[in-house]
């Protein structure tokens, strides 16, 4: 297929998302099997394209003046692939499979291009509704930080340590020039290009034999600050496909016990696979059923628990762009009740001395800091970590990280922006012993953890 085709076709499959209301993967998947002379090269050109619409739907169409699928994606070309109308005019040019040639208005709007006046929202390409949560969050930097979030995620892997090292699976893996991460010990990066392919990591022999996992590194980063250790009694409260499990199953180096459970089953179904490959012995899978209590036998026994909660996930949309424009305020009043109900539920787990670690991929306060508050003014028992304690898991890197991420007395948060990583929020919470010296009450009334115990801070 030409580019001027490729683009007829990337229209096309905007028109169907935009008007069956329908997640990008479903309208692309159509297509092709609609569509089967298209290679998979045009396949993942097309995919290109489509993504990188839905990214900048919002800025797009405010220089574009309307938001058809055809105005989306030519202010797309504008803004995302920086082409300028005579380029733009070459692929819509109206010859065989292009599409139509570029009206008056078009060429005059795609000269003009300019959102230095544009409100926030727009500039940073996310839903209106979410601008004052926002500007809560992130105040005058809003637009930038939704930015970031528009921008093209790279493929991110977690080498696996039961298996071997970081220099080993570089070598493993050397066809796809991968780079260790920057904050993550145990992570590799691989930059992708607009219009390439996706690497086929699924295939690789290191990935077959369980020595690299596919994971964001700021996933990585949430799995090491909770820093597992051998021989310690952990709960996976909302493990799903088993990502951080196996994370905290190599810094456990197999010692121990971890207990993955999650309340539906069917999201728990590919970690029994991904157990077998990597070569995890520690841990134990604990499959819902009905409205008995899997846990009960481990209350008040956990060193560790990580709530890796549901969230509005907003931290994730560089890899799910269209997921931004389905969110909807009534998913994040919901999200809210079903993170506080589990925090609830985790607080009967550890036993004195253990510790919650509470992670989400919102940036959002009310699910993160706003999250943690409400939690301990209901658990007094509970007192939250100092983040740069909790960053002294990444050892010689927690300097520069803390520079990098954004600190509240509750936790810390990774965004695309200031740590080019998926959005992260962890907050750690200890469970000191009734009366005990562990704690300290700072000026706001909560309870805190020093770096050297108990204090005020």
């Amino acid at each position: 297929m030409t580019p001027a085709a490729r683009l007829s076709a990337a229209i096309e499959v905007i028109a169907d998302i935009e008007t069956r209301r329908r997640p990008a993967s479903d309208a692309l998947k159509d297509w092709g099997l609609s569509h089967r002379f298209a290679g998979s090269g045009d396949r993942a050109a097309i995919a290109g394209l489509v993504f990188d619409t839905l990214r900048r739907r919002a800025s797009s169409a405010h220089i574009m003046g309307e938001q058809s699928p055809r105005a989306l994606t030519l202010g797309m070309l504008r803004l995302e692939r920086g082409l300028d109308r005579e380029a733009i005019a070459v692929l819509a040019s109206g010859a065989r499979f292009a599409p139509a040639p570029l009206t008056a208005e078009e060429q005059s709007r795609l000269a003009a291009a300019d959102l230095r006046d544009a409100p926030a929202w727009i500039a940073g390409d996310y839903p209106q509704w979410l601008d004052a949560h926002f500007a809560r969050a992130f105040g005058e930097n809003r637009a930038a930080e939704g930015a970031a979030l528009a921008a093209r995620a790279p493929l991110d892997l977690r080498v696996n340590t039961l298996k071997g090292s970081l220099e080993d699976a570089i070598s493993a893996l050397t066809d796809l020039d991968p780079v260790p991460a920057r904050w993550s010990p145990f992570g590799l990066r691989i930059a992708r290009t607009a219009e390439a392919k996706s690497p086929a990591i699924g295939a690789e022999p290191a990935f077959i034999k369980g020595r690299v996992e596919v994971q964001d590194e700021g996933s990585q980063l949430a799995s090491l600050l909770a820093a597992a250790k051998p021989g310690e009694q952990v709960i996976d409260l909302c493990a799903g496909a088993g990502g951080k499990t196996l994370a905290l199953a190599a810094m456990m180096n197999n010692r121990g016990q971890i207990y993955a459970t999650d309340l539906d089953k069917r999201r728990l179904a590919p970690i029994h696979s991904r157990l077998e490959r990597s070569g995890v012995h520690n841990v134990q899978v604990r499959t819902p059923k009905s409205t008995e209590n899997l846990l009960a036998d481990l209350e008040n026994h956990a060193d560790l628990v990580l709530v890796d909660a549901p969230c509005t996930g907003i931290g994730t949309w560089r890899r799910n762009p269209d997921a931004k424009w389905r969110v909807r305020p009534g998913a994040l009043e919901l999200r809210m009740r079903e993170q506080a109900d589990l925090l609830d539920r985790a607080a009967t787990l550890p036993k004195p001395g253990g510790r919650i670690a509470y992670v989400t991929c919102s940036l959002l306060r009310e699910e993160n800091d706003d999250q943690v508050r409400a939690f301990l003014a209901r658990h007094p028992q509970f007192a939250p970590t100092a983040p740069a304690r909790v960053m002294e898991a990444l050892g010689e890197r927690a300097v520069i990280f803390q520079r990098a991420v954004q600190l509240s007395p509750e936790g810390l948060l990774m965004t695309p922006r200031q740590t080019d990583t998926d959005g992260f929020y962890v907050s750690v919470l200890l469970r000191v012993s009734p009366g005990g010296s562990g704690a300290g009450i700072d000026l706001g009334g909560r309870r805190t953890l020093t770096r050297h115990g108990a204090g005020r801070t």
